[in-house]
């Protein structure tokens, strides 16, 4: 059973609507010149079996097949005395399709069709009448919330929620369709539509439809600017092109993906799929959702140790690295990335000079860059038995469900690993295998929590595992974040969750960085700044446009491009980390460099002048 849908928005859950089934049921044969909503009582296997698509691709809302379902329209098609038989077995195919789990039922109503005043001769009165007609038919077939889809006129819109607030308190998500500059039909501003539709009482306020998903996105800093209300964006698959008389929509389920991870990364609360949106674009959303959502189910309190139960191992002697950073020394770590083989003889090298050249800590990313490589656990292990210096596992959420991690995290403690930096990890659709599956059953601040439940002694479900474990717990931090007031937000639940250090994107511009520390100092736990050396324009390029969560300024971009060798474009790169670390050294606690192409020996110079050589 679900909890109320007010209550999820309450406690601050995103959520993922469905698509469009009329785009699915166009698809599948019913022609354009049908009433799609009389589709529920003709071909209702085929409406639940859409509806059953959509959730099984994730969706957490489905939405009743009654979008036109309103006596106007239905009139039109000599359905209007069908209209509450209609309406109701929308929504009986809907509860029917999301099942036992949880999620809800959404009663979708579109507009009228009619022109109302002071348009047309339609009154306000006759509208609401309308609207609550059709809401009170939805609530009859068992639907938690409505949704108001696809409104170009202000006033027809208050309407519908006046006559759905007439049945009483239901939630509605109200959302209006606008053109690429925001407009709505009508020219009304996207400011005053937003700030009316909150006035009036709307939990959720938006927007669909419109030409796809970019101009949507562009909207959002209008409407954040005007009301604190949750926001919701359904946008459509682009404008659709007739394509041997039939009607496709060219955006991409991938594009959609992108978008919804974008908007949910600028605090948008809902998404969805609009006109030309299938499972398929479903299917890739729901991976930005997992990808972003906070597991808030996995923050409970840390139990005490039952009597006789190990102590908590203080911080400081949980290993040679954070006792270091608990003295307050300044430390250096050097990341090499796991080898795509099964030999590991290169990478052990690689990490013997790093020793030589007295690095604190080698750095093991897990899968970057959604790249299949050789286990991060195994290299981590391979490093600190051979070659006697301490790694920092990466350790993402990507790859494994609750209880892989658990099973992952109590071995690593068992094969002597201390340090941990804890990640969401890259989406796969970064990398060679997009359609591999993502778990993300926690994101990075969940599995914070885990691991410090780990070291109090007792797993997830408050189980004692006995001998409690010692990891050192670290988090990623990008202080160049698109909506850096949530990236704040996700720092201090980090911390507030267990966190004990933190590194940071790679930084090429330092005033960013000091702007975050302005935030992080205060939380009282150390940060290590990210140094990227530039080895040539192209790996300047690619980090700039490929890699999440990077910027580099055009100044950089444009200092690299004057260098027309290779060698001399490497030069540049190494001249511009060593004026990151002069900026940025006494700022931080440490740095974490990554070697060039994993040359370690071009990381001389930088490591000692990060030590505080000359």
């Amino acid at each position: 059973m679900s909890i109320p849908f007010l209550d999820a928005l309450q406690a601050g859950q995103r959520f993922l609507f469905d698509g469009s089934t009329p785009t699915v049921l166009y698809e599948r044969g019913l022609f354009i010149n049908r009433s799609f909503d009389e589709a529920n009582l003709v071909s209702p296997q085929m409406v639940r079996g859409i509806l059953e698509s959509y959730r099984a691709a994730g969706a957490q809302v489905l939405t009743t097949n009654t979008w036109a379902a309103n006596r106007a329209k239905l009139c039109g098609y000599g359905l209007g005395e069908q209209l509450a038989e209609i309406n109701r077995a929308g929504a009986k195919l809907a509860c029917e399709a999301l099942g036992e789990g949880p999620g809800w039922v959404a009663g979708c109503i579109g507009p009228l069709g009619l022109r109302i005043e002071p348009w047309g001769p339609t009154s306000f009165e006759e509208a609401k009448g309308y609207f609550k007609e059709q809401a009170q038919a939805l609530l009859e077939g068992g639907v938690d919330l409505f949704v108001l889809e696809s409104f170009g006129d202000l006033d027809e819109i208050h309407q519908a929620i006046l006559g759905i607030r007439e049945l009483g308190g239901y939630p509605i998500a109200a959302m209006m369709t606008p053109n690429d500059e925001g407009q709505t039909i009508y020219g009304t501003e996207p400011e005053w539509y937003i700030r009316k539709l909150a006035e009036w009482g709307a939990d959720l306020v938006g927007v669909n439809g419109g030409s796809g998903p970019a101009p949507l996105l562009d909207l959002l800093r209008r409407f954040k600017a005007v009301t604190d209300r949750p926001l919701i964006l359904q946008p459509s698959a682009g404008l659709p092109r007739i394509v041997d008389g039939r009607m496709l929509y060219m955006a991409s389920p991938e594009y959609l993906g992108e978008f919804a991870r974008q908007a949910f990364q600028l605090g948008v609360r809902a998404v969805g799929g609009c006109a030309g949106t299938t499972p398929a674009h479903t299917r890739t959303m729901r991976g930005a959702l997992a990808q972003e959502q906070a597991f808030v189910e996995v923050k409970p309190e840390i139990r005490e140790p039952e009597p006789g139960h190990p102590a908590t191992v203080p911080f400081s002697e949980r290993s040679t690295f954070s006792r270091k950073l608990a003295k307050g020394t300044f430390v250096t770590t050097v990341e090499l990335v796991p080898p795509k083989g099964a030999s590991a003889e290169k990478l052990l090298e690689k990490a013997a000079r790093c020793k030589e050249l007295g690095v604190d800590g080698i750095n093991v990313p897990d899968g970057p860059r959604a790249m299949a490589r050789m286990s991060a656990l195994a290299a981590a292990v391979l490093i600190e038995q051979r070659v006697g210096i301490e790694a920092i596992l990466h350790f993402a959420c990507r790859d494994r469900n609750l209880l892989g991690m658990q099973s992952d995290l109590i071995g690593a403690s068992a094969l002597g690993l201390r340090n941990l930096l804890a990640v969401t990890g890259d989406p796969p659709k970064l990398g060679p295998y997009p359609h591999a599956t993502a778990v993300y059953d926690v994101d990075s601040i969940g599995l914070v929590n885990i691991l410090a439940r780990l070291n109090s002694g007792h797993d997830l479900g408050g189980s004692s595992i006995g001998t409690s474990t010692a990891f050192s717990i670290g988090v990623g931090a990008n202080p160049v974040a698109l909506d850096l007031a949530r990236e704040q937000e996700r720092f201090r639940y980090k911390v507030e969750a267990g966190a004990e250090w933190a590194i940071t994107q790679p930084v090429f511009d330092p005033d960013s960085l000091f702007r975050f520390l302005d935030f992080a100092v205060p939380l009282g736990i150390p940060v290590l700044a990210g140094i990227w050396p530039l080895k040539s324009l192209r790996n300047a390029e690619f980090m700039a446009n490929e890699v999440p969560g990077v910027f580099v300024p055009k100044a950089l971009l444009e200092r690299m491009a004057k260098r027309s060798s290779a060698e001399d474009q490497l030069k540049e790169g190494l001249a511009i980390a060593a004026e990151l670390i002069d900026r940025v050294r006494s700022a931080v606690q440490g740095l974490q460099v990554s070697a060039p192409m994993g040359q370690v020996d071009l990381l001389e110079d930088l490591l000692r002048q990060s030590k505080g050589g000359a």
